[in-house]
């Protein structure tokens, strides 16, 4: 059951990235769920080094923007446009 909420929330976090970024079109399910978990751990570990305890809805705001940067390092990469 964690499993599934876990790719649940991290799907609705990839996707409001993509919608943040404009890669909403270039972006699917699969890819919207790879960039929200990737990018909700990449903010997380951001958040720790940096000395800011996310809770609560704090956390998914913090998840958000790991994703947006994922999202932007993968447009340096030019995996996204």
């Amino acid at each position: 059951m964690t499993l599934i909420v876990t790719l649940i929330i991290g799907g609705v976090i990839g996707w409001l990235a993509s919608i943040v970024m404009k890669t909403n079109a270039q972006m699917g399910l699969i890819a919207n769920i790879v960039v929200g978990v990737v990018g909700a751990w990449l903010g997380g570990w951001l958040a720790g080094s940096l000395g800011i305890a996310a809770q609560g809805f704090g956390a998914y705001i913090v998840s958000v923007v790991g994703a947006v940067i994922l999202i932007a390092i993968l447009k340096v990469l030019g995996i996204f446009k």
